[in-house]
Order: structure tokens, then C-alpha cells, then sequence
């Protein structure tokens, strides 16, 4: 999802020769927005700074057993999927029935803007970290003052004060620094000219979100013992209320995690429609009299996107915590952990 206006010209040309789309496609009227709108989506070859590069494997599993291909082109030179059949176009299917592999485990996009991510936040820290060695007892300055602030932001304002204890906030760092620091330069990767958000993927944000389920969950049980985590799941209530508290507890504990998935997903992806919507006028209306308010009402947004990066960041961080003294109950200001409370 490309994230300006000279990012959107080069999506058109792409959509229309790539992924099976027809070549001869001729985006007019309402067809420019279907276009772009198009170009959200995951793809089997990474596309960023505007260059589109067919290096990403294709691991795919089907009755036949388990078959990797270095690329999307290597794949249907073996004759075995294609990407161009009519009526399934941006989809791998078998050039023989046309039917989708039992399950598709290739390297997409998506999963390289992660890959990406992390090495860029391991990079970030690592410089930090060598310059903290080096002169331990200078004061931060640079790069290092940056990561610095914001892994101190991150312990005292968001983490510690939700968590109860010191000792639990210190366990749980790494975690909510790794899921803080990730979600953060997936969203400012996203924002770079000619670049994608995988945080604009149901996927990325599902696994964020089944991560931190199983970390507050953990936490709780380990913390405050089985016994007082399936107590909480009465609500306070009398045991008399099982029936119908238990229920409510239960889907309680899914939904959290479900809304911070839509939360991140809905946000970073409505941003880019907007943009794109936007940048689609110039091509709908194809007059200069609306160039320069789609710029301009673009550049608003991409300043707006800019903000969310670092807001979305910061929810999902603060949420992360959030859960973790919710699911702790009254034992969230107590360092006893779960035996002393099972016994």
C-alpha cells in the first residue's frame, strides 16, 4: 500500500500487469478506485520502494505431498499452479482443476515486511545497546537517547502502573518492548514511499493478538495460581452464578483479544484507503483544478498516518498491559506467585 501520490501512479501499472489481471485493463471512471483498492492486498513477490522483485519462495502443500519453488515464476514454469486462471485471479491454483493448494506456507510480502522489521529493530537496538557498552557512564545522546526515552516511556508509564508489581513489570518488558517496537516500525515502514503495512493485514494483527492471549493468560495463571484464575472467571459473583457468569467471562476473555486485532487492523488499513481514495480523484476526474487539493488533503493524511503509527504503537502496548492486571484480579499489586496461591 503505497503511501504517495507518485506511489499510486506506479499501483495502477502494476495492477494491471501483474497477478493475473488482464494486461489490456484500462482503469477508467470507478474502475481507478477497484484498482488501487486492489493493490492492499498480499502478493507473492515483494513490492517496495516502487520496484516489484519475484524473489520470495512459494511453499505449498497438497496431496502430492510438500513443494517449494524459489519464486512465483519458477512455480508455473513446473506447469504444476498458476496465478493466471481467469476465474481465480491473485490466487495460487492447480493449472488442472483450478483448485487452491490444501495450504499455502510461502514468504509473502507481508511476512518480509516482518522479516524487515525485525532486522531493522534489532539493528536499532543493537547500535544502542554497543553505544551503552562502550560509554556506560556518559549520558545518552543520539540514537541511544531515543531508544533510551522510549524504553523508559514504555516501563514507567505503561507497563508498571498496570501490571502491580515491579518484579512482574521487569518479567514482562521484553514482551510488551518486542510487541511496542514491532507494531511501530511495521506502521513507519508502511508510511515509507513505495513501501506496504503488514500491520494492514488481518493476519499480523490476529498473531499479535494470539500472543498477547497467551502472555496474559500465562501471567495470570502463574501469578495468581489456576484456582484464583478460574475463580476470576466468576466475576465476583457467588458460585451459584456459574452458569451463567462463566459464559460471559469466557467470551470476555476472547473478545479482548479480538478487538485489539480489528483495532490495529481497522486503523492502519482505513488510513491507506483514504489516501488512496484521495490520490484515485487525479485519475477519476483527470483535471488540474483537483490535483492540487488531492495533494494536498494526501499530505494531511500521510501526516495523520504518521501520528497513528506511533498511537497504534502505544495502544496496543497499553491494552497488552491493561489485560494482564485485569486478568490478575486483586492479586495484581501481590509478587506471591501461583503456588503460594494454590496452596
Amino acid at each position: 500500500m503505497s503511501n504517495s501520490a507518485t506511489a499510486q501512479s506506479d499501483s495502477l501499472q502494476h495492477a494491471q500487469q501483474g497477478h493475473g489481471a488482464d494486461a489490456h485493463a484500462n482503469p477508467e471512471g470507478s474502475e481507478v478506485f477497484t484498482t488501487l483498492l486492489n493493490s492492499l492486498g498480499d502478493h507473492h513477490e515483494l513490492n517496495i520502494f516502487f520496484g516489484h522483485y519475484k524473489i520470495l519462495p512459494v511453499m505449498l502443500v497438497d496431496d502430492n505431498g510438500f513443494h517449494v519453488y524459489p519464486n512465483v515464476d519458477a512455480m508455473e514454469q513446473a506447469g504444476v499452479y498458476t496465478m493466471h486462471h481467469p476465474e481465480h485471479a491473485h490466487h495460487i491454483v492447480t493449472t488442472a482443476t483450478g483448485a487452491s493448494p490444501k495450504l499455502d506456507l510461502s514468504i509473502t510480502n507481508f511476512v518480509a515486511y516482518e522479516f524487515i522489521a525485525i532486522l531493522i529493530a534489532t539493528i536499532v537496538f543493537g547500535i544502542a545497546r554497543g553505544r551503552y557498552i562502550k560509554n556506560a557512564l556518559q549520558a545518552p545522546k543520539g540514537l541511544q537517547n531515543v531508544v533510551e526515552s522510549l524504553v523508559l516511556y514504555v516501563r514507567d508509564e505503561i507497563v508498571r502502573p498496570n501490571v502491580g508489581t515491579d518484579k512482574r513489570a521487569h518479567r514482562l518488558m521484553p514482551y510488551i518492548l518486542g510487541i511496542f517496537f514491532f507494531v511501530l516500525t511495521l506502521n513507519l515502514v508502511g508510511l515509507m514511499p513505495g513501501c506496504h503495512a503488514a500491520t494492514g493485514a488481518l493476519g499480523v494483527t490476529a498473531a499479535l493478538a494470539l500472543t498477547t492471549f497467551i502472555v496474559v493468560n500465562f501471567v495470570a495463571i502463574k501469578d495468581a495460581g489456576i484456582k484464583s484464575w478460574l475463580h476470576h472467571l466468576l466475576g465476583g459473583a457467588p458460585w451459584y452464578m456459574f452458569p451463567i457468569m462463566v459464559p460471559i467471562e469466557l467470551i470476555s476473555l476472547f473478545t479482548k483479544p479480538f478487538a485489539l486485532m480489528i483495532r490495529l487492523f481497522a486503523n492502519m488499513t482505513a488510513g491507506h484507503i483514504v489516501l488512496m481514495s484521495l490520490v484515485g480523484l487525479i485519475f477519476f476526474f483527470k483535471s488540474w483544478m483537483v490535483t492540487p487539493v488531492s495533494v494536498a488533503f494526501s499530505v494531511f493524511i500521510y501526516l495523520l498516518e504518521l501520528l497513528v503509527a506511533f498511537l497504534q504503537a502505544y495502544i496496543f502496548a497499553m491494552l497488552a498491559s491493561v489485560f494482564v492486571g485485569l486478568a490478575l484480579g486483586d492479586h495484581a499489586k501481590d509478587d506471591h506467585h501461583g503456588d503460594a496461591h494454590a496452596h
